[in-house]
């Protein structure tokens, strides 16, 4: 059991990645504020029942999903609010190495992907469903295991993989088709693999 003394040094060095992943499910930095102080408080709340020794960090994302997909449930007749001026980078690729090594072994995907704005690659986040787009936002953007997932979501690993699998499929298939409609493809490249 942890003291709810400590709930402020524990738990509060994980408030700007609490905000950053918030953001990118609520899409809204206001819904995203409100979203992080009602996952702070009923982690507050509730950390006389945590384990010490545990993941911290996977239980207030817990929390913090939990709350977003019953926000979204109560909510989801209302009309969404997005303000792409005001959401975070999004950075799905980082280059290794130097350039001229980068170069040599670069496959048609990160040729492509040179071509695709910023824009481009959040609006295909965010099409994603909700069911796909938070295990991908999980794993690919806040580094995630499988199993944390499974634990954050409450469904089993085998789901998570599933949804990854089909989120990433999605994502991939859009971002094709950005680029196909940008002519950022030669003639022999086709099709998704």
């Amino acid at each position: 059991m942890a003291d709810q003394a400590n709930f402020d040094r524990d738990a509060m060095e994980y408030a700007p990645q609490l905000f950053a992943a918030a953001m990118r499910m609520a899409r809204n930095p206001a819904d995203a504020e409100d979203l992080v102080q009602e996952t702070l408080l009923k982690a507050y709340r509730a950390y006389a029942s945590f384990e010490e020794g545990t993941n911290l960090k996977a239980w207030l994302y817990r929390i913090l999903t939990n709350t977003y997909i019953n926000k979204y449930r109560r909510d989801s007749r209302r009309p969404n609010e997005t303000d792409l001026a005001d959401v975070e980078d999004l950075y799905l690729y980082r280059r290794i190495g130097s350039e001229h090594s980068a170069d040599a072994s670069r496959s048609v995907e990160d040729l492509v992907l040179d071509g695709l704005v910023e824009a481009d690659i959040k609006q295909a986040v965010e099409s994603l469903p909700e069911a796909f787009r938070v295990p991908v936002l999980l794993a690919d953007l806040e580094g995630f295991s499988y199993k944390e997932i499974a634990s954050i979501l409450d469904v089993p690993i085998g789901t998570v993989m599933s949804r990854l699998h089909r989120g990433r499929k999605a994502l991939q298939k859009t971002l094709w088709e950005y680029a196909r409609t940008r002519g950022l493809l030669s003639d022999e490249v086709t099709d998704v693999r």
